[in-house]
């Protein structure tokens, strides 16, 4: 199960929108061990495409680094479908990094952004559930 704070599902699906006509992406951390996110780290589309997606190499150092500033790791990564459902492509699930990773998928096909969650394994793709939570107190 993925626990997201409804702020952050709303950040998530600002930037997915703010990147049309591509798609968009960011990372998301936890604290080690935990499913709860707490930050979010929206980065640019390096690909440039509306088709696929990779994640600022540099985005992804500064993102990696401030999440270890505050004991938490990142946990997953978040992007954008334009025109198709909130499922892994064949490419998403070629390219999951990995396999303890949270894939979270905004899709943009309707008018109503749709957010899915998904772990994939040595190929295989599983569904989780999104626990929307109440913004988390300070540590």
């Amino acid at each position: 199960m993925l626990r997201l704070p409804a702020h952050l599902q709303a950040q998530i699906v600002a930037h997915c929108l703010a990147g049309l006509p591509d798609e968009a992406c960011g990372l998301l951390a936890a604290r080690p061990g935990e499913d709860l996110v707490e930050r979010c780290y929206p980065t640019a589309n390096a690909a440039a495409s509306a088709k696929l997606y990779t994640v600022d190499p540099r985005d992804h150092l500064r993102a990696d680094r401030d999440a270890e500033g505050a004991g938490l790791e990142i946990v997953g990564v978040f992007h954008s479908h334009t025109h198709t459902d909130a499922y892994p492509s064949p490419t998403d699930v070629a390219q999951a990094p990995d396999p303890s990773w949270h894939y979270v998928i905004v899709s943009l096909r309707q008018a109503l952004p749709a957010l899915r969650s998904y772990r994939i394994v040595d190929g295989t793709v599983a569904e989780e559930p999104v626990e929307p939570v109440p913004r988390p107190g300070p540590r």
